[in-house]
């Protein structure tokens, strides 16, 4: 087995792990998973400086695009999620089967607030969508659309890492990752130029995606290999974009409009002591 920085079930957050950690295999399968066996020295050591440095694991959210019972996209952001896990970072899914359609309701949905929250702590997103039609599915559209530029002040998205995945029932296409990027690009986020594009899902996957639990693994071959490269790809860039984020978020057109609001302020303010 490999040097891995995953987090322990005895330094975890029981609730955390439980809620948001669903790819997690029980301890003596992860000791013989094929995740386990990869050569990852140099990200590994990487991450390791990075987390003795910071004292922070990079926080990843993970979002996949479809409620079926047997999710070769979930499945796909499940093993993402084992590689990023086993590179030391502090990995969440959200489980998108309870987010209402886009503004049938308020922005206080408990589903809502959670996905919020959830990308506002984040340092950096994957996007894994099945393609549907030539592109994104209405299931991970919606949570994106969840998600808004700015709200006051803060940026839930902007200057975070994104990695973009697919999954096709057929030959393999990269309209739902060319989606993805602008999707990307529009919520102001730098996403990695690497990408993963899985042709014939239901091929790639033991017993051609198993019962439904998640538990069914990604078989080898050059897909496979693609998905450790971006995710090692990943880290890598989020380690060095994480200390930047406000630096990348300074604009001279954010600068003039806090100014003009600062002297419309001094304005007001003079005005009513003008009057007094």
């Amino acid at each position: 087995m490999g040097s891995h920085l995953a987090i322990s079930k005895a330094k975890d957050d029981p609730d955390i792990r439980a809620k948001y950690r669903p790819f997690l295999l029980d301890t003596e399968l992860e000791a013989t998973d094929w995740i386990s066996q990869l050569e990852l020295e140099t990200t590994i050591t990487m991450a390791e400086e990075n987390l003795a440095k910071t004292e922070s694991r990079l926080k990843v959210l993970v979002f996949y695009g479809s409620l079926r019972k047997c999710s070769y996209s979930k499945l796909m952001a499940f093993e993402a999620s084992r590689i990023l896990h086993r590179l030391g970072c502090d990995v969440r899914i959200f489980n998108p089967s309870e987010l209402p359609i886009r503004d049938s309701v308020d922005a206080s949905h408990p589903s809502v607030k959670e996905l919020r929250f959830l990308s506002l702590c984040s340092d950096g997103h994957i996007w894994c969508s099945p393609e549907q039609h030539g592109n994104l599915t209405a299931v991970f559209k919606n949570q994106i659309d969840w998600i808004p530029l700015s709200t006051g002040s803060v940026r839930p998205t902007q200057g975070r890492t994104l990695s973009v995945i697919q999954v096709n029932g057929g030959s393999q296409s990269f309209n739902a990752v060319n989606s993805l990027r602008i999707l990307g690009r529009w919520m102001r986020m730098f996403t990695i130029r690497n990408q993963s594009s899985l042709q014939t899902a239901w091929k790639q996957f033991e017993d051609e995606g198993g019962d439904g639990s998640g538990s069914a693994r990604l078989l080898p071959s050059g897909n496979r290999d693609r998905l450790v490269d971006c995710k090692e790809e990943f880290v890598k860039y989020t380690i060095i974009m994480r200390p930047h984020f406000e630096l990348f978020g300074d604009r001279f057109s954010v600068r003039k409009q806090n100014l003009d609001k600062q002297m419309k302020d001094l304005t007001v303010k003079k005005d009513i002591v003008d009057k007094i």
